[in-house]
C-alpha cells in the first residue's frame, strides 16, 4: 500500500499491479488454511478487477507514463511465478471438482491479467492517432 500511495508515478503503477498479484495468492492460501471457500471468491473477483484497474490507471495516465515508463519486468515475472506456484499448491491440496476449476480460472486470470497489465504499463497505451492509423 505504501508503494501505491507514495513515490514516482512509475513506481505507484507497478505497485498497484503487484498488489493484486500478491494479494490473490494470499487469499487463496488463507482460503485453504482456514477452510473458507468464500475467500476463493474474493480472490477470483480481485484477479478479474485488479488488472482492469491497472489498465484504466495506465490509460488515464498514459502521457505521464510515456515520459518515465515503469521498468519492473523481473519483478513482474517473479510475482507471476509466485502466483502460479501458490495456485498449483492449492490445487494439489484441493479435491478434483468445481473448487479446483475455480482455482484454475482464478490463477489464469491472475497471471494473464498481471502480464497484460504489466505490458501495457511498460509499453504504454496507444493514442487515438496510433489506433486509427
Amino acid at each position: 500500500m505504501w508503494g501505491v500511495a507514495t513515490g514516482p508515478l512509475r513506481r505507484r503503477a507497478v505497485a498497484q499491479n503487484l498488489s493484486t498479484t500478491l494479494g490473490c495468492p494470499v487469499l487463496l492460501l488463507l482460503a485453504q488454511g482456514y477452510d473458507r471457500p468464500s475467500y476463493v471468491d474474493v480472490a477470483l473477483v480481485l484477479a478479474l478487477l485488479g488488472p482492469i484497474g491497472t489498465l484504466v490507471f495506465a490509460r488515464l495516465l498514459a502521457e505521464d507514463l510515456d515520459e518515465d515508463p515503469p521498468r519492473a519486468q523481473a519483478l513482474t515475472w517473479a510475482a507471476a511465478g509466485f502466483a502460479a506456484a501458490v495456485v498449483l499448491a492449492v490445487c494439489v491440496a484441493t479435491e478434483p471438482g468445481r473448487a479446483m476449476v475455480k482455482l484454475l480460472v482464478t490463477g489464469a486470470l491472475l497471471i494473464g491479467g498481471n502480464l497484460v497489465a504489466s505490458r501495457a504499463l511498460a509499453r504504454g497505451m496507444p493514442t487515438a492517432e496510433e489506433r486509427h492509423g
